[in-house]
């Protein structure tokens, strides 16, 4: 494993993590990147792949809340 794959993968659960203690947590891109201090393309990966996941889903208004379909 690659120290980026690494990183991506410590972030993911960070994030997870996030939103499994505040279930009805509702952040934007940016607003996830600074509470988990992300790096901006860290931060894209990590929320491409939980959406792809269906863990999170992306709002009309792009903020990002618990997929409700995978609870």
């Amino acid at each position: 494993m690659t120290a980026e794959e690494t990183t991506v993968n410590d972030s993911l659960h960070l994030v997870q993590a996030e939103y499994l203690e505040m279930p009805g947590l509702g952040l934007t891109r940016a607003q996830v990147r600074r509470l988990c201090g992300l790096e901006d393309r860290t931060c894209d990966v990590v929320l491409e792949q939980l959406t792809a996941t269906h863990f999170l889903k992306r709002t009309p208004r792009d903020v990002y809340v618990l997929d409700a379909l995978d609870r």
